[in-house]
């Protein structure tokens, strides 16, 4: 059982109104990597223990993609006119479950703005908006430590980005694992994670289908949460 936040969508034609969405690539990949996609209503404030109360049940957290989180999370003053979607109780959702998973050692793979989440929720930072965004861009990065290097291979691999922002200074704990040739980080882990822990920057769900590369992702955090579960 895979939590997956949803996110709070202003604009949902097929439901007429607003609401809490997931994107059906990802909830695809999670899917076919042997999971179950549990999409879980973001409803804030929480704290470590409501979560808990209420993640009971999941064996693994997928942090998804999504709007920018207020640089007052990672003690900045907005800098940025091309800030967008910034929703505090999505944060403080994502916050929270991120914290609450690290606490917990439960697997965590962490997508874009998740891994973004991550790294502000153990005192990172991020750089608000890039020179040149990485938007609708197909790249080469190559894993440069042993952990997703076991996961990913030691060659070039093909990575589908989609973001403005990127990590500036990295939580603690966090190591990085990869990094593109303009120097942003695109993969941090934490080796020492009770549990499991993979931040990409990258939309690994955009290719899942295709590239066995980007569904071993999906496939390493479907079997560190049965692992989690089965104890």
């Amino acid at each position: 059982m895979i939590a997956i936040p949803g996110r709070f969508s202003e604009s949902a034609s097929a439901l007429r109104y607003r609401a809490v969405v997931n994107a059906r690539k990802l909830l695809d990949a999670v899917y076919d990597a042997g999971g179950e996609p549990v999409t879980v209503y973001p409803r804030a404030p929480l704290s470590v223990e409501d979560m808990a109360s209420r993640l009971w049940w999941a064996d693994g957290l997928l942090l998804p993609g999504g709007g920018d989180l207020d640089p007052s999370r990672y003690g900045q003053s907005p800098s940025s006119e091309h800030l967008y979607d910034i929703d505090s109780e999505q944060d403080d959702f994502d916050l929270v479950a991120a914290r609450w998973a690290a606490i917990a050692g439960i697997p965590v793979l962490a997508i874009c703005r998740g891994v973004q989440v991550v790294n502000t929720a153990r005192g990172g930072d991020l750089h608000q908006h890039m020179d040149v965004p990485h938007r609708n861009v197909v790249q080469q990065v190559r894993a440069t430590h042993p952990a997703l290097v076991d996961l990913m291979g030691d060659g070039d691999v093909a990575i589908s980005c989609y973001h403005h922002q990127r990590l500036g200074h990295v939580g603690s704990g966090l190591q990085v694992a990869a990094v593109a040739a303009d120097g942003t980080v695109e993969a941090v882990v934490d080796p020492d994670s009770d549990g499991w822990f993979l931040g990409i920057q990258w939309h690994a769900e955009d290719t899942a289908s295709d590239d066995p590369v980007q569904m071993g992702i999906f496939r390493a955090l479907v079997e560190h949460a049965i692992a989690h579960r089965d104890g």
